[in-house]
C-alpha cells in the first residue's frame, strides 16, 4: 500500500493498536458523560487529544469542530472529523463507535424504564437536575473553542458575549441570528 493511503488509513501520526485503542476507550467514556449531546464533551476531548497526548494543536481543534459544525447532518460528526485528524480512518472507527455505541445502548435502555416510569418523583428530580448541568457544560464547551482566540481578537469574544447573554435573556432567539452575525462579521475581516 502507497505511503498517501497509509496516511489515509491510520493518519499523518501512524498511529498504532493501542493508541486507538486508548482513543475508543476515552471517547467510550465521554460517551457515557454527554449529557446534552457530544458536543458537551468537547473539552475533555480537547483536553484528551490537545494537552495530554499531543496528536493535534488547539487551533486544528477548533478547526475540526468549526468545520464540522458548519457542515449539514447531524452535530457529532465533529467527532468524525477528530477522529480522521489524529488517526485517519481507523481513528474515525474509534472515535465513533467510542462515542455512539455506549449512549446508544443506554438510552435504549433508559427510554424504555423512563416511558414506564414517566410520573416516578426520583425520575422528574433526575430530569430537573440535569439542566443546570447541560448548561454548565456547553457554556465549557464554548470557553475550549473560544480560547485560541481570546488574546488578539476581542470582537470575537465580545460577539461570543453578546450571544450568550442574548440566549439566556431571550429563551426563544434562534441560534441562527448568532450563526449569521458571525458570518457577516467573518466574512467582513473583523474576526480571525
Amino acid at each position: 500500500m502507497g505511503s498517501l493511503a497509509t496516511t489515509w488509513l491510520t493518519g499523518p501520526l501512524g498511529l498504532g493498536a493501542a493508541d486507538w485503542l486508548q482513543l475508543l476507550l476515552h471517547f467510550t467514556l465521554l460517551s457515557l458523560l454527554a449529557v446534552g449531546g457530544a458536543i458537551t464533551t468537547a473539552p475533555d476531548m480537547q483536553r484528551f487529544v490537545v494537552a495530554e497526548r499531543g496528536w493535534m494543536s488547539s487551533a486544528d481543534f477548533t478547526s475540526s469542530v468549526a468545520l464540522a459544525q458548519a457542515a449539514p447532518g447531524p452535530n457529532v460528526l465533529f467527532v468524525a472529523v477528530i477522529g480522521f485528524n489524529v488517526g485517519g480512518l481507523a481513528g474515525v472507527v474509534a472515535t465513533m463507535v467510542g462515542t455512539l455505541l455506549p449512549s446508544t445502548l443506554l438510552t435504549l435502555s433508559v427510554t424504555r424504564w423512563g416511558a414506564k416510569h414517566s410520573q416516578a418523583r426520583l425520575l422528574r428530580a433526575f430530569n430537573a437536575g440535569m439542566a443546570p448541568l447541560t448548561l454548565g457544560l456547553l457554556l465549557a464547551t464554548g470557553w475550549v473553542l473560544l480560547e485560541p482566540h481570546v488574546a488578539g481578537a476581542p470582537l470575537t469574544v465580545a460577539l461570543a458575549a453578546a450571544a450568550t447573554v442574548a440566549f439566556i435573556r431571550w429563551t426563544r432567539l434562534s441560534p441562527l441570528w448568532a450563526v449569521l452575525t458571525g458570518a457577516v462579521a467573518g466574512a467582513a475581516g473583523w474576526l480571525d
